[in-house]
């Protein structure tokens, strides 16, 4: 028996092949795929052949955000059952190290994390229509939500664990640069976790709409209205709180520039070098928070999907079957017609 995947050979050269299907080991479970997003990471792949000094070397299946439904359980697998609906967890850290063993398992020594090329041989992803994993990295999704929405289940997590970084936003002005899948999500956080204020910026305004759908108070396109982000610069700042989500070395200017003194820049877009006014970090005595994957905050995204208290429904953009992946990659690299491009399986 074969399975479809969706592998990366080089640079812009994505191929739908077929593979054997996996045989669920003791500990796992076979899952139908249903539904994945491409994430940054997966375009920097596809666009650039990595990013930094992480590199494709070989043939990679791409993607770590997907759901699907359990059909097939290994030897001695408990809690689930064929026909559960599953969030999976890319995320599959060692237990062992000495980060492991301090309780930081997002900085695991010997991570291993579903469609990564950080190690050699890559870790093989979820873009694919039957995976087998670990059961314990399985979430059950809850009655009434789509495949597509429990998806987002991992990006999501990435922003609970930026959300904690920062503390209680409760009654507080909080500042999004970005909104891209990352940036859409930490506003409806932010706006759950009662922020007075939530204000998005991008040069986009496609995804400045969907961040208005998911809780943002006000957003600015910052290339034609960059006037009105300068006004919040004012009197040393107006912000308590900034997730940045752009990476961007004008982005992290403006948020250093529009935070108050002893605010808090909780950095989750993620590149390599770049020039920070650092005058300004020292003048200010902005809180600098780097932010980095998840562990616990994974269960606690597919918590938060499943009552809808977040609802992921306004960022996905675009559906595509997985032999239109190419496509698919192509409008998922297009900021001024998606947010978050999705591939559909078999299921």
């Amino acid at each position: 028996m074969t399975t479809r995947v969706c592998r990366l050979h080089a640079q812009h050269d994505i191929r739908i092949e077929e593979l054997p299907t996996e045989r669920p080991g003791r500990g796992e479970v076979l899952v139908a795929t249903g539904a994945g997003g491409i994430c940054g990471s997966d375009l920097h792949y596809y666009q650039d052949g990595g990013f930094g000094p992480i590199r494709v070397r070989e043939p990679i299946i791409l993607g770590h955000e997907a759901a699907g439904t359990v059909i097939e359980l290994g030897e001695g697998v408990e809690g689930l059952a064929v026909g559960d609906r599953v969030a999976m967890n890319p995320s599959n850290p060692c237990g062992a190290c000495k980060f492991c063993a301090r309780g930081l398992y997002n900085h695991c020594l010997e991570m291993r994390f579903r469609g990564s090329a950080m190690r050699m041989p890559h870790e093989q992803g979820l873009f694919r229509d039957r995976v087998a994993i670990n059961a314990a990295q399985c979430v059950k999704v809850g009655e009434g939500i789509s495949i597509g929405e429990a998806a987002c289940s991992e990006p999501l997590a990435v922003c609970v664990h930026a959300r904690a970084q920062a503390g209680s936003l409760s009654g507080q002005s909080v500042l999004v640069t970005g909104s891209g899948p990352i940036g859409v999500l930490c506003a409806a956080l932010a706006a759950e976790a009662g922020a007075a204020e939530v204000v998005v910026t991008d040069l986009q305004d496609v995804p400045l709409k969907v961040a208005e759908a998911m809780g943002a108070t006000e957003t600015i396109n910052v290339a034609t209205h960059g006037a009105r982000l300068a006004d919040f610069a004012a009197d040393k700042g107006h912000f308590d709180t900034c997730f940045e989500c752009t990476a961007a070395a004008p982005a992290i200017r403006s948020a250093i520039e529009t935070l108050h003194p002893r605010g808090t820049l909780v950095q989750v877009g993620v590149t390599g070098d770049l020039p920070l006014p650092v005058n300004l970090l020292v003048s200010k005595e902005v809180n600098l928070r780097g932010s980095h994957r998840f562990h616990p905050e994974f269960a606690e995204a597919v918590a938060l999907i499943n009552s809808r208290i977040i609802d992921p429904r306004p960022m996905i953009t675009q559906t595509f079957p997985l032999e239109e992946a190419l496509q698919a990659f192509e409008i998922a690299g297009d900021r001024s017609a998606a947010v978050k491009v999705q591939l559909a399986f078999a299921g």
